[in-house]
């Protein structure tokens, strides 16, 4: 048995520990990824990146990869109710499509669909161009067990040979049912299981042409029983999946509800039936010691709100710049610890906002066969005027805040509206920092690397040497950005931004501070 010596393993090959992995390889941070499976994904779990993510995935260079994977710019994005894709279309809520998004309202990206057999492999690719991350795909954690130096790890291959590893951190990606979190006895809090669900992936290049309906991003199917299952189009020629909410008579009668869905026979073929549980959960604690938990190992919600996924490469981002900022020796002891203390309220936001999401579906009134199409118009038109009720715009999924992190240095500015009517700009300490056009076409998130970034905003902006000298002397990689645009100002509202390697603010003011030292040893956790 021999023994390695590694700053980071990561248990899992998800999109999560992708994207931990990655943007440690970004740093030169050795890691190690060990994924018990073989690194291929058969059946899409996840079919959207939302505009957070797709912010990220232009971060590394893939975004146009991803917008571009499956959906065409001008195919539709509808989300179309129907008794069933041959009967009556019932109501028809229309989204632009991709080529006609203006992304200047909220961000340099949009949201687009990239089912994750595809995103996954672009991802995958990115990460292995970092020398610094090794992949040991067909291995599995078997046991780990830490100390005050770090952590040894067992992990054993396919063909049995068991071997330890040595690391200074783990971080168990590993899911909803992995070991890590498991091990480490952290429970989960929340409302637990919400509804026992049954997916349908199955290939029919035939069914677009045998009804009238169109493309669209999602079909939700609705007959007296209510919203029973959505279908949607995975590549937009021939992949499909049929997500039945609660009903798992689908495990063992597929075929049933495909024509039920349908509205009678069709040819299709089946590739995967697999029964899940749509839950609501957040771990106690995202951290133990040298060890910390991240993506479902996490939390855990209905897909309904698109925030799985989401939440979980936030996550690994979070983290990231944390764990290299210790390991480079300029972190402090606090810098860690403020990784659950700004995810997990943000995970309890968004597997909240999930649940409501998806009980606002069970809220879609019943159709009966045979009843006025303009009259339950007229219902579902209802229904979605007063969603507000039980869900949140998808603008709101983009303005959660780290302003109660240890490490985040407030200006004494109002707290920001949690829930506003439309999107707001906010820089205030924890926020995103707001994204605005620059006069060179590149946005400010394309300022942003993986060390902090001074934004100087304006032409009267003042001198902030004595807060880079500061940083620097305490080992913090700093870079000073003159911008002149007058909508950067309007937005940022203060010439001084400091803004993490997450790309969310540390710190602004008018002026340089009049202790640089206090402010540098508050963001770096010290």
């Amino acid at each position: 048995m021999t023994q390695d010596t590694i700053p980071v393993l990561i248990a899992g090959a998800g999109p999560v520990g992708l994207a931990l992995a990655l943007e440690l390889g970004l740093r030169d941070i050795e890691c190690l990824v060990v994924e018990k499976r073989d690194g291929k994904l058969h059946v899409p779990k996840m079919s959207a990146v939302s505009t957070r993510n797709m912010e990220l995935c232009r971060r590394w260079g893939i975004a146009k990869e991803v917008r571009h994977a499956v959906w065409p710019s001008g195919k539709q994005l509808d989300f179309v109710y129907v008794e069933n894709l041959r009967g009556r279309e019932l109501g028809r809520f229309r989204n632009p499509v991709y080529g006609a998004r203006d992304p200047k309202a909220v961000g340099p990206e949009t949201s687009c669909h990239c089912p994750q057999i595809f995103f996954d492999p672009i991802l995958a690719a990115r990460v292995k161009k970092q020398k610094s991350v090794r992949f040991a795909y067909d291995t599995e954690v078997l046991r780990f067990g830490q100390d005050a130096d770090g952590v040894t790890v067992a992990i054993a291959g396919l063909d049995g040979e068991r071997r330890e590893v040595r690391a200074k951190y783990l971080v168990g990606c590993d899911g909803a049912s992995g070991l890590v979190r498991d091990a480490l006895g952290l429970k989960l809090e929340g409302l637990g299981v919400v509804a026992n669900s049954v997916n349908i992936y199955f290939r029919s290049a035939e069914l677009p042409t045998l009804h009238d309906k169109g493309w669209a991003r999602i079909y939700r199917l609705i007959d007296e029983d209510g919203c029973w299952s959505e279908l949607i189009p995975i590549d937009g020629k021939e992949l499909w999946r049929l997500s039945i909410f609660d009903d798992q008579r689908g495990l063992s009668r597929p075929g049933e509800f495909l024509e039920r869905a349908f509205g009678g026979g069709f040819p299709f073929e089946i590739i995967n039936v697999s029964g899940w549980e749509r839950r609501d959960f957040v771990a106690e604690d995202y951290r133990d010691g040298r060890v910390f938990i991240a993506g479902d190992a996490a939390h855990q919600c209905s897909p309904t709100g698109g925030l799985g996924m989401a939440t979980g490469i936030e996550d690994a981002v979070n983290l990231a710049w944390k764990l290299g900022a210790v390991l480079r020796g300029w972190g402090g002891p606090r810098l860690l610890d403020s990784y659950a203390a700004e995810r997990r309220p943000v995970a309890r936001r968004n597997v909240d906002l999930s649940t409501r999401s998806y009980l606002a579906v069970e809220t879609i009134p019943p159709w009966k066969h045979g009843s006025d199409p303009a009259s339950y118009k007229g219902e579902l038109d209802s229904w979605r005027d007063n969603l507000g009720r039980y869900t949140v715009p998808d603008h709101v999924k983009m303005q959660y805040t780290y302003e109660d992190s240890p490490i985040s240095a407030l200006d004494g500015t109002p707290r920001d509206d949690p829930e506003p009517p439309s999107f707001i700009h906010s820089a205030r300490p924890g926020s995103r920092a707001p994204h605005a056009w620059l006069d060179d076409g590149r946005s400010t998130h394309d300022l942003f690397d993986e060390g902090f970034t001074l934004l100087r905003i304006g032409e009267a902006a003042p001198d902030a040497g004595p807060l880079v000298a500061a940083a620097r002397a305490a080992g913090v990689p700093i870079r000073e950005v003159a911008v002149r645009e007058a909508v950067v100002l309007e937005r940022y509202k203060q010439p001084l931004v400091l803004v993490r390697p997450d790309g969310h603010v540390a710190w602004r003011a008018a002026a340089c501070p009049a202790d640089p030292s206090a402010v540098v040893d508050r963001i770096r956790g010290a």
